[in-house]
């Protein structure tokens, strides 16, 4: 876990030239002339033992308007409420502006973690223009000088009882409920697995298909993570749902679908894959749930090689989105194979709420273009220009490209199968979004 640390405040109150002292290199531009950093910089650090994601933010301004100063500003408020701790950098030579008092407002109704800083107060401090700091209502300012190097260290000795107090919050958090859907044909043997998850016979289970006919919810901790398991009505085809109670019941399924973390596709070993298993694998993808492949009644199988053969084509061949993941092989009646599945969930879990850094997109990005450009479109040549993550849950990202509309469809698989395979994306959904645009990095 990479802990987020953000620098923000008025323009010119020293934030890139703190960012540079933490970093220990010149990495951001400093100037006296206000507004000279236009985007964000994030870098790793490890500083005085605490490591942390440093983030030096464009200023704040009092109002945002349709301009390039607003887009920054609205640009820097959203890293600032994404952040775990808030560096409030105001300048304690020149007291506090309106500008000021309103951040701290937003901070303090958004609840974020913040500490104010205090910058050139080098030599003799204006006292008056110090102590209306307190008027912020953010508690104690660290009075620092950035540019010689004064306070550095005090302020780190308030940044760590506060990260120690984010980890420990964060911990704790992760034992909120994850919801866990368990799909897969009739009789695949999903009831059965439940019941040997939670260690009882919670679920009526039986040779005869369709004994579950709703989805039935159960609240139950593995490794002290909360979880609630979904049961879901065996999925046929289409054409085979007769009865009114079954269609209502492949409605239910789905509908547990929608509202899942991750999906468990069981598949039955003594049953060759059917096109409705593909089906439901293409159902969890298109709703951007993470999904876990596995193959219950395992036991039975008496040539283990050639199953193995089987399950390697299933993965490379058929269901692509979790060729990079293991198909997980159990028991359920005995248990068997259980631990591998629930870590395998929990993987998935992790990889479903996996974020990007752009700069490692786009070194991604270059590399792709280096060994396969698009297709020129009727003679045009296609640019991709910039990539960045605009969320998780699936994994979503925004290619910014001169002619969107001519990326082929078999390209963009393409960009896909490479992403996958660069960051480790197995088990989840992938979206890529083309647009017309340019890199906000290149020169004007």
């Amino acid at each position: 876990m990479v802990y987020r640390i953000v620098l923000a405040g008025r323009p010119n109150v020293g934030k890139s030239t703190l960012f540079n002292r933490i970093v220990g290199r010149r990495k951001a531009l400093v100037s006296d002339t206000p507004g000279l950093t236009r985007d964000y910089r994030e870098e790793d650090v490890n500083y005085l033992g605490l490591s942390f994601c440093l983030i030096d933010t464009a200023g704040i301004y009092e109002l945002s308007e349709n301009t390039l100063s607003g887009r920054m500003h609205d640009n820097s408020m959203d890293i600032i409420t994404s952040a775990d701790i808030c560096l409030f950098v105001i300048d304690g030579s020149k007291g506090v502006t309106t500008g000021d008092i309103e951040f701290a407002n937003f901070l303090r109704k958004q609840k974020i973690k913040t500490i104010l800083v205090a910058n050139k107060c080098e030599g003799r401090l204006n006292k008056n223009g110090f102590y209306e700091v307190y008027e912020l209502g953010l508690g104690d300012p660290v009075a620092i000088s950035a540019e010689h190097n004064i306070g550095i260290r005090d302020l780190f000795q308030v940044v760590e009882p506060l990260l120690a107090q984010e980890k420990k919050e964060k911990n704790i958090k992760k034992k909120k409920n994850i919801k866990i859907v368990i799909i897969g044909r009739p009789n695949a043997g999903k009831s059965t697995l439940i019941n040997s998850l939670v260690g009882s016979k919670r679920m009526l289970t039986g040779k005869e298909a369709g004994i579950t006919r709703d989805s039935i919810t159960i609240e139950w901790e593995w490794r002290g993570n909360l979880i609630n398991l979904i049961d879901t009505a065996g999925l046929r085809k289409r054409s085979k749902v007769n009865q009114y109670s079954e269609k209502l019941a492949r409605i239910d399924a789905l509908r547990a679908i929608q509202f899942s973390d991750v999906v468990i596709l069981l598949l039955d070993a003594t049953k060759p894959m059917e096109r409705q298993d593909l089906h439901l694998a293409d159902l969890v993808e298109e709703e951007g749930r993470a999904i876990v492949v596995a193959v219950n009644k395992y036991d039975l199988i008496e040539d283990k090689d050639t199953f193995e053969d089987t399950l390697k084509e299933l993965r490379e061949t058929k269901l692509s989105q979790i060729k990079l993941q293991k198909i997980i092989k159990l028991t359920a009646l005995d248990g068997s194979g259980n631990a591998k599945l629930m870590e395998s969930v929990f993987s998935a879990y992790e990889v479903w709420n996996k974020r990007i850094s752009t700069g490692a997109l786009n070194n991604w990005l270059n590399e792709v273009l280096t060994k396969h450009q698009p297709p020129a479109k009727s003679g045009r040549r296609i640019k991709l220009r910039y990539i960045t993550q605009i969320s998780a849950r699936p994994p979503t990202f925004v290619i910014f490209c001169s002619y969107p509309d001519s990326v082929p469809e078999s390209y963009k698989r393409f960009l896909v199968n490479e992403l996958r395979v660069a960051f480790e994306f197995p088990a989840v959904a992938i979206r890529i979004h083309l647009r017309k645009g340019r890199n906000p990095f290149e020169d004007n």
